[in-house]
């Protein structure tokens, strides 16, 4: 059975760029293993990230994040069964929120800001959706 699990977390603490290298390396690494898809987005202090897979898999990811003393404030956004991938050909791809139009934030929340703490999981879906839809993307992993 395939699982779709959307959180959103704050980092314990500032993440030097090298730091969030190695986190997409060990997704780049452990996911495939373990037949996960997903997408991760990070901004000042905030990653969003989704992740597809067996159910017992991302379950297991998902508690292993809970549990990282790197993530804080850990929020479940959307949890479900699905029928199929939309990260199907991605092992983790990477999104660069700074570089994205405001407007684009606008149409899925009150502000012009990434804030998934203050939206419903599925705008923050939706606007993952449109980033890929729009090549805002800055690796896929692949």
């Amino acid at each position: 059975m395939l699982v779709r699990c959307l959180y959103a977390s704050r980092a314990s603490e500032p993440l030097a760029a090298p730091v969030l290298a190695s986190i997409l390396e060990q997704s780049l690494k452990n996911n495939p293993r373990q037949g996960i898809t997903g997408m991760l987005c990070y901004l000042d202090d905030i990653f969003i990230q989704v992740l597809e897979g067996g159910r017992d898999e991302v379950c297991e990811l998902f508690n292993a994040i809970v549990r990282d003393d790197r993530h804080s404030n850990v929020r479940l956004l959307v949890y479900e069964e699905i029928s199929e991938r939309r990260f199907g050909n991605w092992t983790m791809g990477q999104v660069n929120i700074a570089k994205v139009n405001p407007a684009l934030l606008l149409k899925y929340s009150e502000k012009a800001e990434l804030n998934p703490f203050s939206c419903s999981g599925h705008a923050t879906m939706a606007l993952l959706d449109e980033l890929v839809a729009t090549a805002s993307i800055v690796g896929r992993g692949n």
